[in-house]
């Protein structure tokens, strides 16, 4: 849980050479700037683990099946399931979902580029390639649920993935903020498995970055249409 504080820093760096009017239209440049510094510190603990536990820690392409046809499917309906969860009074009222949505170019592609693009590889690289690597070095076992199967490591980080999102407890109604620790945990859970069966992180960057971006390409449509 603290290596996504290493971004703070680049944070801090942002802040010294954008404007707090640039920070404050483009709220992005803060995730831009925070999940950089998380990626590079999830690739240093990668490269200091690697000389206690030696792995490829999920970055390099597909060895077995690659899910990424599933990775595809999943993470479209995980984005219009998601975008139900978080945006259900506004979608029951017709009204625009609140938050820094104003329609311009630099805006939507800020936005967009960030959901669909970059998200998912510096959470993966860290919650998957770091975490479910490590754990499953140290913890044994495996889960079964009819005829799938994966090790307790996945199920533990994914509920680490989950809580990560708990702060949405302080700032949004009780059964939405429950809404998105379900979907985080169902998310996670599969990114494990895609993960663990192809040994490789391709698949669950894929799916991350789908399921982020089609919710935020719909909250988009939203605003667009609700404004």
């Amino acid at each position: 849980m603290g290596v996504p504080q290493l971004g703070l820093p680049v944070r801090w760096l942002l802040g010294r050479i954008a404007s707090p009017d640039q920070l404050a239209i483009y709220p992005w440049l803060y995730l831009y700037a925070g999940h950089t510094g998380q990626l590079l510190g999830a690739l240093a603990c990668i490269a200091v683990m690697r000389r206690f536990i030696p792995g490829h820690y999920g970055l390099r392409l597909p060895r077995r099946k690659s899910y990424i046809g599933t990775a595809v499917a999943w993470g479209i309906a995980f984005g219009v399931a998601m975008t139900l969860v978080d945006y259900a009074p506004e979608i029951s009222e017709h009204a625009a979902p609140k938050g820094f949505y104003p329609l311009t170019r630099v805006n939507i592609l800020g936005w967009l580029s960030f959901e669909a693009l970059f998200v998912g590889f510096p959470e993966e690289i860290l919650f998957r390639g770091l975490l479910v690597t490590y754990l499953m070095a140290k913890v044994p076992g495996r889960v079964r649920l009819f005829q799938y199967q994966m090790s307790v490591a996945g199920v533990l980080v994914a509920l680490i993935f989950a809580l990560a999102h708990v702060t949405n407890f302080w700032v949004r109604p009780f059964w939405l903020a429950l809404g998105q620790q379900v979907y985080a945990f169902a998310l996670a859970i599969l990114y494990a498995y895609w993960y663990e069966k192809s040994e490789s992180l391709l698949a669950p960057i894929i799916g991350h970055n789908l399921s982020d971006g089609v919710e935020y390409a719909l909250t988009l449509t939203l605003v667009a249409l609700w404004s």
